[in-house]
């Protein structure tokens, strides 16, 4: 009896022992670990996504879309929580757009935690893939940015950095009226990552509408005869500015060659340059101008393109000395002559006839 009896009393000690140290464990974790569990548990059960705005729509002087934003989603696999890579492969193969062998070696690959599957799939696709409920996969929402006419106008437009801010032509220019305000999203996990619950702590707020002046339809006819002036005498580039006289309002603005907005890799970088109107191609009109001297003076009959001019060596106009780029005599030239020698003085004689009003 006694033995029995120093039996249950061992036994009791050990229970005690045992329960001692549970309690000394749970204070421990409680009152040591408590905080840094506490934030653990919600930065795995409870993140904060950005819902991105809707960038603000670019249309031509008629109201046709030349820049949209579309709802897009970012695929994102936790290869850590994924138990069978090869039947979620075989599903989300199809609705990635990509081959069955690349989704699983993503899948299978140790990353230590995430790795993106697509960067920027269309909503639909995305709702498909969440539908199929493969425990790890996850996804958030992106915008993503289409020009629906291509090449139309790609310059004049510009294109956007990858954080989805403009980098060039209008985009960049008006970066801040088209790209909205973010929104933001709570979402609590349950203890496998699905999501239970979501609420927006932020409404987003969309991007204006930026309206143009070009016209589209024109605008694209004035590329195609710059295509054929590149296919023709295959110079390194070609610009055009068609503009209404009466308002000075830009109806076309075209460079060649043309850049496919939705795949500008696909062209020279340097042609995605708006030379049209950039800065690093700017140059003086120069003798341009003598071209519309001489018509203003043929439209009202003071010269003929026979016309001959006495051109001295140098003209002194008050108190200026105006010569030609070579230097020359005295001598007779023609009108037409002026022009294909691009004569200064000829073209200022010529404009002292048509007068200081014209």
């Amino acid at each position: 009896m006694a033995l029995v009896d120093r039996r249950i009393g061992w036994i009791f000690l050990a229970f005690l022992a045992l329960l001692a140290l549970a309690l000394a464990r749970a204070t421990y974790l409680g009152a040591v670990q408590g905080p840094s569990l506490e934030q653990a548990a919600v930065s795995q059960q409870i993140t904060q996504n950005v819902v991105p705005a809707a960038r603000g729509t670019i249309t031509d002087r008629n109201g046709v879309q030349m820049a949209i934003s579309e709802s897009a989603d970012r695929i994102v696999a936790d290869d850590l929580l994924i138990k069978q890579p090869l039947t979620a492969a075989k599903k989300l193969a199809p609705l990635l757009g990509r081959p069955l062998l690349t989704v699983l070696a993503l899948l299978s690959k140790p990353h230590d935690g995430y790795v993106t599957l697509a960067r920027l799939l269309p909503a639909d696709r995305a709702t498909r893939i969440v539908k199929l409920q493969i425990n790890g996969i996850s996804t958030t929402p992106v915008v993503k940015r289409y020009y629906p006419l291509d090449w139309t106008a790609s310059q004049i437009i510009g294109s956007l950095h990858s954080n989805g801010r403009g980098a060039a032509g209008l985009e960049w220019q008006y970066n801040r009226q088209l790209q909205g305000v973010d929104g933001e999203r709570r979402i609590v996990n349950d203890a496998i990552g699905q999501p239970i619950s979501i609420d927006d702590v932020r409404g987003m707020r969309p991007g204006e509408t930026l309206k143009l002046t070009v016209d589209a339809a024109f605008q694209e006819e004035v590329e195609q005869v710059l295509a054929g002036v590149g296919a023709q005498y295959s110079p390194k580039g070609a610009t055009a500015i068609a503009m209404d006289p009466n308002t000075g309002a830009i109806l076309a603005l075209a460079n060649w060659p043309r850049v496919n907005a939705n795949d500008p890799s696909a062209s020279p970088e340097w042609a995605g340059s708006d030379r049209a109107v950039g800065q690093n191609f700017n140059y003086e009109p120069g003798s341009t101008f003598k071209a519309i001297t001489v018509a203003g003076a043929l439209q009202d009959g003071v010269v003929s393109p026979g016309t001959q001019l006495n051109i001295p060596s140098v003209l002194q106009v008050a108190d200026r000395r105006i010569s030609d780029a070579e230097q020359h005599g005295d001598e007779t030239l023609t009108v037409a002559q002026v022009l294909q020698r691009s004569s200064n003085i000829g073209a200022d004689e010529i404009g002292m006839k048509l007068g200081p009003s014209r």
